[in-house]
């Protein structure tokens, strides 16, 4: 409570209203633990004429990592208010985030994701998404994941970079072909596929 107090002060809320505003962001600290939230965010957070203090607003986002054990929270999704790419991501099993660039990105992992998309921007490209197929992608899958991507209009150029300790390279291979002859690919599409070595 003294902590929460210290912000109420920190925030200018007189004297008098400061238990209550304490009050409200414990409330909202034990939200954002309880319900593995990833953002808790109040605004506006208004106090009306009797000194009375409201949130009017409020944006919250839940770690899809914790569906499982946040069944509530997940039941209550509002497909409508996320980008339509990134529910047909979600539809098929893969992780989809949409960015800014020009050049869609697949990968499995998302250290790889992070790793690929870093390197893009170190030789001045931009990457349109992050996109990771895991490690257990079905040939299905990734024609779908090459739906995803060539459906925003601004992929010039397509990324794969596979490293196939879990993931086999075979099934990719045979997605990308899927999705090349099914989709009439004309994009661009530059393809690393590493095998990892295993001595026993």
């Amino acid at each position: 409570m003294d902590k929460a107090l210290d912000i109420a002060a920190q925030l200018e809320i007189q004297k008098e209203n400061q238990n209550e505003v304490a009050e409200t962001l414990i409330k909202l600290y034990k939200l954002f633990l309880d319900k593995d939230a990833t953002m808790v965010e109040i605004n506006p957070f208004a106090e009306d004429a009797n000194g009375g203090f409201f949130c009017l607003d409020a944006k919250l986002r839940f770690d899809d990592n914790a569906e499982y054990r946040q069944k509530g929270v997940f039941d209550q999704r509002d497909w409508t208010q996320e980008d339509p790419s990134e529910v047909e991501a979600a539809a098929q099993n893969l992780n989809y985030i949409a960015l800014d660039g020009d050049i869609g990105c697949m990968v499995n992992g998302a250290g790889l994701a992070m790793a690929t998309m870093d390197i893009i921007k170190l030789h001045g490209g931009s990457p349109a998404n992050f996109l990771d197929v895991g490690g257990g992608a079905t040939a299905s899958q990734v024609k779908e994941a090459f739906k995803i991507i060539t459906s925003d209009p601004k992929v010039n150029a397509i990324m794969v970079n596979i490293f196939g300790g879990i993931m086999r390279c075979d099934v990719i291979a045979e997605g990308i072909i899927a999705a090349a002859q099914e989709l009439q690919l004309a994009t661009p599409i530059v393809v690393r596929l590493q095998v990892s070595s295993f001595f026993f």
